[in-house]
């Protein structure tokens, strides 16, 4: 692909901040549309974000474990499946959860799961279905927590969700908003979690249940391919180009500002579309906001990730695509192997394990280098079974600041004041994962960048009461694991 700089002798139509999946399928939809001329902005010097793919010693490798759902909007599965046409494969879901010391398949399968946990966990489950409508609810203002533990009961909360919750977000379950509850945990019933299980038997099961979607080279074959289409429908692309400023008078966007090749460049526009994180965007707008919106803008946290790529000299490590690690002993929260994804058999003799290992800047794990990590790895490992007996060619990791966005109980009120003042900007629009502090799957950002190109005329006027309508839809995004 190639990607031509901008041409800051004229005014484009829009801007678009931010090459991840919400920003190459904005400016893919608008391409299509011919809504005039298209610049996109990305500071990375590849675009797909952590939705992007890389090679390892000639392997795909993603930014941890990525699939794409067939439960995606059908104009937006219908797109996808178009342009990777046979490089888009429908793959069977095989990984597995360790539970009580045990593995069992995940997503659950009744049959499995009844003969590899203990009988003593499946009564606990049963007595908590039971007590269920006796329960007193959880005192106070409505948490995870309590969310969690009046649905389901003490045994799964307390051996699978809150464990993996502390874990992925750093945070004590009460400590974290309902909000999560509502977008992470779609089995957040005993009813919902059996309606799961039961998809899976002879009868009830539609062709893609069990099953995703990954392409051939890796998942950040999608975006790439996205973003060629938009390319050859006219957008324009400037790689390497940091954000320096935003102008905006009078309530509209007036101008933007960036960087690229050590020299700050300036135009006009009157539209701009935004996936970069929301606090970011604030801090970019000149005139500033008033305090009350910069501190908001201080006051939400990103969890962080590191990524650890262990190469290793066999030609598979297990026959799993994809662990879960809920238990606190082990610092990991899942394991891929990306040839089980896109059932590679090249190159022979070769696989990599990837890792995430949540953390934050200042962790103990943050500052270790490669190999020191390595070696924790094979240890964490080994203490659930799964011994590295192999040659172990090298150590690679990659580091994410921006991985989650914490729900904390007060992260609701400090996004509500961002909000607020940036729909009070007319030629503004933010969305997608970050712009909107949303914990969402990749075809949620593809059918949020979809929704806010059906929001734009071809003027680059902004329709707010469509906007608002597409909003509430997205309230009702739940995540895919």
């Amino acid at each position: 692909m190639k990607y031509e700089p901008a041409d800051s002798s004229w005014a484009t139509t829009v801007v678009v901040l931010g090459a991840g999946p919400a920003g190459i399928a904005s400016a893919y939809a608008m391409s299509k549309r011919k809504l005039g001329q298209i610049q996109v902005f990305e500071s990375a010097p590849m675009v797909g974000g952590n939705s992007s793919s890389f090679m390892i010693d000639g392997i795909w490798c993603d930014f941890g474990s990525h699939r794409f759902h067939p439960v995606a909007d059908p104009v937006v599965l219908t797109d996808v499946k178009r342009m990777l046409g046979p490089d888009l494969l429908l793959q069977p879901r095989h990984g597995r959860i360790r539970l009580s010391g045990r593995w069992i398949r995940f997503p659950l399968r009744m049959g499995n799961a009844m003969s590899h946990l203990p009988v003593s966990f499946f009564a606990s489950l049963f007595v908590d279905s039971i007590l269920k409508p006796f329960r007193s609810r959880s005192p106070g203002s409505q948490t995870f927590s309590s969310i969690l533990h009046d649905g389901l009961g003490p045994t799964i909360s307390n051996n699978f969700y809150f464990p993996y919750v502390k874990k992925l977000w750093g945070r004590e379950p009460d400590e974290l908003a309902v909000t999560l509850a509502e977008r992470r945990v779609s089995g957040n019933s005993i009813g919902r979690i059996a309606g799961k299980i039961l998809r899976f038997l002879p009868g009830l099961r539609s062709p893609t249940t069990g099953r995703f979607y990954y392409p051939k080279r890796g998942f950040g074959q999608i975006v790439e391919t996205m973003a060629d289409r938009a390319v050859a429908q006219g957008a324009q692309f400037n790689l390497n180009s940091k954000i320096s400023r935003i102008g905006h008078e009078n309530g509209r966007i007036t101008e933007i500002c960036f960087i690229s090749n050590e020299a700050e460049t300036s135009f006009r526009t009157n539209t701009i579309l935004s996936t970069i994180p929301i606090p970011t965007l604030i801090s970019l707008m000149d005139p500033p906001p008033p305090s009350k919106v910069s501190d908001a803008a201080k006051a939400i946290h990103y969890r962080g990730m590191i990524l650890l790529y262990l190469v290793l000299e066999t030609d598979r490590f297990t026959e799993y695509d994809a662990h879960y690690f809920p238990e606190l002993s082990i610092p990991i929260s899942r394991m891929s192997e990306p040839k089980n994804y896109n059932s590679a058999s090249d190159p022979a003799g070769l696989t990599i394990l990837c890792a995430e290992l949540p953390c934050d800047p200042g962790d103990i794990w943050w500052g270790m280098d490669d190999e020191a990590l390595g070696k924790k790895l094979c240890g964490w490992l080994g203490e659930v079974g799964l011994h590295v007996a192999v040659p172990i060619r090298r150590c690679h990791s990659r580091r994410l600041t921006h991985a989650y966005p914490v729900y904390d109980l007060k992260y609701s009120e400090h996004f509500e004041v961002m909000d607020a003042w940036l729909q009070g900007i007319d030629g503004l629009l933010n969305f997608g994962r970050q712009g909107l502090f949303a914990h969402d799957n990749t075809h949620h950002a593809f059918a949020m960048a979809y929704a806010a190109v059906e929001c734009i005329d071809k003027n680059g006027k902004i329709n707010r009461e469509k906007w608002k309508n597409f909003r509430s839809e997205f309230k009702n995004h739940v995540v895919e694991d």
